[in-house]
C-alpha cells in the first residue's frame, strides 16, 4: 500500500510552479522597470574606481581560490552535520550504534579533508 497520495504530488508540483512563476515575474519586472542606458564607459570593467592598466590575463596565485573552495566545502558539510547532531538521539534509538559509527566516519573524513590542505600549506594566508 502506498503511503503517499496523488494530492501530495499536486501540492509539490504547484509549489514548484509557483516558485518558477515568482522568479520569472521578478526577473521580467526588473527587466521592464530597470533603467538601461548602456555607454562605452558603463560597459568597461570596474576595478575599484581605478583605470585599468595592462592585460587582464595575468598569472595569479591559485591558492586563494583553493582556500575559498575549501571554505565552501566545509560550510556545505557543516550544513549536513548540523541535522545529524540535532536528530542524534532519534537516530541512536532507531539505528543503534551504527548511527554513531556513521557520524564518526563522516567527522573523520572531514578531518582528513582539513589535514591534507593544512599539510600542503594551502591554509597559510601569507
Amino acid at each position: 500500500m502506498q503511503s503517499w497520495h496523488y494530492a501530495d504530488l499536486v501540492y509539490m508540483y504547484t509549489y514548484i510552479a509557483v516558485g518558477i512563476a515568482f522568479i520569472a515575474v521578478a526577473l521580467g519586472l526588473s527587466r521592464l522597470v530597470a533603467p538601461h542606458h548602456p555607454s562605452k564607459v558603463k560597459n568597461e570593467p570596474y576595478e575599484c574606481g581605478e583605470v585599468i592598466t595592462g592585460q587582464p590575463w595575468i598569472q595569479f596565485n591559485v591558492r586563494y581560490y583553493v582556500f575559498a573552495l575549501l571554505f565552501l566545502i566545509f560550510e556545505v558539510e557543516t550544513v549536513f552535520l548540523y541535522p545529524l547532531a540535532v536528530a542524534y538521539k532519534t537516530l541512536v534509538k532507531t539505528m543503534g550504534i551504527s548511527a554513531f559509527i556513521e557520524m564518526g566516519i563522516f567527522v573523520v573524513v572531514l578531518g582528513l579533508g582539513l589535514v591534507y590542505p593544512w599539510r600542503k600549506g594551502i591554509l597559510k594566508w601569507v
